[in-house]
């Protein structure tokens, strides 16, 4: 039996995709999960065929959700599905090592040739972005390879460094002490191969990190 895990947090969409997916599947199953950490906990304790997962869900935005997916299960196939189908966006999946490429607008009958494709270990992507897809350079893949290291508590504290604020405001928005915040940027100083805030900054901006939601757990 085919076996699916859709994460988004989005209920609507995640119905909707099912819809289609159950119009031409018929031995599937399907699981679903709303955040990165219970997606993380899913894929912990199931085996899935392909992943399914928006980069936008909370404690993933942008790139780290996939990154850190990728680094703790390289073995799954993982599509990115998204509503922002931005050539440059898309070039940095693939070059990282995506399955595919699904935007939200995509058709059933496209979203059938996708997860055809990808099953079969080839890559997807929407005609209209085909050729518009660039390599990804050395420099970029290092860095990322280099966030991907980092734990989801960690990356956290590395967007509110990319956004100016000290050890103490960023202790106070994540609700954990100062000396804790302080461990952490240690250990992302270690991790991504730095030695000062301005570095890390560079770094969470080159890959279009987003500050998390305050009320997100650590």
């Amino acid at each position: 039996m085919l076996s699916l895990l859709i994460a988004d947090d989005h209920p609507l969409y995640r119905d909707a995709l099912k819809g289609a997916l159950k119009l031409k599947y018929q031995a599937l199953s399907i699981h679903e999960t709303g955040d990165l950490n219970t997606t993380v906990s899913a894929l912990e304790k199931t085996e899935f065929d392909l992943l399914l997962l928006d980069l936008h869900m909370p404690g993933s935005s942008d790139l780290f959700g996939f990154l850190h997916i990728q680094k703790t299960f390289p073995d799954l196939p993982i599509a990115v599905v998204s509503g922002t189908e931005d050539a440059a966006l898309i070039s940095k999946i693939v070059g990282l090592g995506a399955t595919g490429f699904i935007p939200k607008t995509a058709s059933a009958e496209d979203i059938h040739s996708a997860i055809d494709a990808m099953l079969e270990g080839d890559v997807w992507l929407p005609e209209s972005v085909r050729l518009k897809i660039k390599d990804v350079d050395e420099n970029f893949s290092k860095l990322a390879e280099d966030v991907a290291s980092l734990t989801p508590s960690q990356y956290k504290v590395l967007c509110y460094m990319r956004d100016g604020l000290l050890n103490k405001q960023i202790g106070f928005n994540l609700d954990i002490a100062e000396a804790t915040v302080k461990a952490h940027v240690t250990a992302i100083f270690r991790k991504l191969g730095i030695n000062n805030r301005t570095q890390a900054v560079l770094i969470a901006s080159e890959l279009q990190l987003e500050p998390p939601a305050k009320d997100e757990e650590l």
